[in-house]
């Protein structure tokens, strides 16, 4: 019984772990998403704010790519942390009717 007892608690941890997880991952590509956004919106990016502007169209065309890739990469993340938490949350979801199956058996 202890055995039983143990792998639905490993269980437990396991969802909390991977929801926790998640949902760090989650803000952390929110929170870039929108930094991005706010910086697209100065047209100006933070680290050259005081630098004098000769910037060509050439540069522009490359920082808007970079600029694009990295946005595509915080989209992907909060996609993909978006399913870990779900998954994590199914697994919280049968360890708690396993652990409802084995109170009413033993009862």
């Amino acid at each position: 019984m202890t055995n039983i007892g143990n792998g639905v608690n490993s269980a437990f941890y396991a969802g909390q772990y991977g929801l926790q997880n998640a949902s760090n991952g989650i803000t952390q590509a929110s929170s870039s998403i929108a930094q991005r956004t706010v910086e697209s919106t100065q047209n100006v990016p933070v680290s050259q704010a005081n630098e004098p502007q000769n910037v060509t169209s050439a540069d522009q065309t490359a920082s808007s790519s970079s600029s694009n890739t990295d946005l595509t990469s915080d989209l992907i993340s909060l996609n993909v942390n978006s399913l870990n938490a779900q998954a994590s949350a199914k697994v919280l979801e049968v360890a708690n009717d396993t652990l409802g199956t084995i109170i009413d058996t033993l009862a």
